[in-house]
């Protein structure tokens, strides 16, 4: 256990880990559980089933009747959401801190009671899949998972989080609970609670409403590796349209490995820091490089980059947009351009301390509320620990100008990347 006046780390006797910080900013408490489950976990015949099984969970128990727990909170003046991604599944409800003890009780009830009605799972079957068919009518979306699809051939990271269609038209009600059994434990899970209480008041609380709960089977691992990449990949997707797409993806380390802040200052100088959660606060890029380079001369219509903290290696993703009367190729010398430009010549330390500064504003954006800390909390708890999130300042602070260069020349090599064009059928 770990322990101080303010923040309590410990795990239960069933295995839930469970991460407690008490702050007074302002009335209000955010409870999270994260599920140690998502695409990472899936394979061909069940992609998507981590996505549905999320949905599943907002059905309803005995306990909570369909829709009940939604108002329960809402009459509380909370809030009540979840998501699913690469390596998890997790719900939180932020509500008055006098009220929070209603979160640990929905949270668990439905990891043990959820009842997957044949009739729920054939409803939300239908919905799944309008939600699959309105992603196929965004370029990006089918050019990015055909992308995907091509930089990863063995590891789960290759398939979207929504699920192939052909999954989606076949999973069974026995494969969804099966999962749901399986992966919705305590030994598999984590709570978060952030807010306005006593630590110790609270950690009693998730005693008593988690600590009785069964901990579950053994979790399967994830065996898949994927192999070192032996050469650029090109992918085209043909489509409706009249706007064409670019995306570059390197292969890039998992969030434990040093490179990634270096990484994450590399990203900051050419594209503009951006969010790695789901309440990154918005900034500008338009004193990044790839903006003056593309944007400001017009050959792209808007660019951005992206890396994503994940438990094992995934990628580091440019994405632009043609602009009218430009063309993919045009657009991607250019960018090929800048991309040697950065591994040929280092930043400067007046572009690096920007960067670091861009990316630790995001930081404190995403970071300010209860909510947001909850989130970090148990976001950097799955894929490294806790302590990766009270250091990180410390460790994007640390990176050097030759730190940069060095990431650039290892990780932005043409062998080491996917592109792949999105070409409008009016350019066909």
């Amino acid at each position: 256990m770990t322990r101080t006046n303010s923040f309590i780390k410990t795990e239960l006797s069933n295995g839930l880990t469970a991460l407690i910080k008490e702050t007074h900013a302002a009335p209000v408490a955010s409870f999270w559980v994260w599920y140690r489950v998502g695409s990472r976990n899936e394979h061909l015949g069940i992609t998507g089933i981590s996505h549905w099984v999320e949905h599943m969970l907002f059905k309803g128990t005995e306990q909570f009747p369909k829709g009940a727990a939604d108002k329960a909170i809402s009459r509380e003046g909370g809030m009540f959401n979840g998501m699913t991604w690469y390596d998890f599944t997790t719900y939180f409800a932020t509500l008055p801190a006098s009220r929070i003890e209603l979160a640990l009780r929905i949270e668990a009830d439905r990891m043990v009671n959820s009842p997957f009605d044949p009739d729920e799972v054939a409803s939300e079957r239908s919905v799944i899949i309008s939600e699959r068919q309105g992603s196929e009518n965004n370029p990006e979306f089918l050019l990015n998972e055909e992308l995907m699809g091509a930089a990863f051939r063995v590891h789960p990271y290759g398939a979207e989080t929504i699920g192939h269609m052909c999954d989606l038209e076949t999973m069974t009600r026995e494969q969804l609970h099966t999962h749901y059994r399986t992966y919705y434990t305590p030994r598999n899970a984590l709570a978060v609670a952030v807010g306005d209480f006593d630590a110790h008041e609270m950690l009693r609380l998730i005693e008593q409403h988690l600590g009785p709960l069964p901990n579950g089977p053994d979790v399967p691992l994830v065996s898949g590796v994927e192999p070192p990449q032996k050469g650029e990949r090109r992918v085209t997707v043909e489509g409706n349209g009249n706007v064409a797409y670019l995306e570059m993806a390197f292969r890039a380390p998992a969030v434990r490995e040093p490179d990634f802040f270096a990484l994450t200052a590399l990203d900051a100088a050419l594209s503009g820091a951006s969010g790695m959660t789901f309440m990154g606060g918005s900034l500008t890029n338009k004193s990044s490089r790839l903006y003056r380079a593309l944007v400001a001369k017009e050959l792209a219509a808007s660019i951005s980059g992206s890396l994503t903290p994940t438990v094992d290696p995934f990628i580091y993703d440019i994405s632009a947009v043609v602009r009218a009367g430009h063309t993919l190729a045009e657009l991607e010398e250019a960018l090929d351009a800048e991309l040697a430009r950065v591994i040929a010549e280092p930043v400067t330390q007046e572009e690096l301390d920007k960067a670091i500064k861009q990316a630790k504003a995001q930081f404190a954006y995403s970071s300010e509320s209860v909510t947001g800390q909850a989130l970090w909390m148990g976001f950097s708890e799955i894929f490294a620990d806790y302590a990766w999130f009270e250091s990180y300042i410390a460790n994007l602070s640390a990176v050097t100008v030759e730190d940069v260069q060095r990431v650039a020349q290892q990780y932005l090599e043409k062998s080491n990347r996917t592109v792949g064009w999105y070409v409008p059928e009016s350019n066909t």
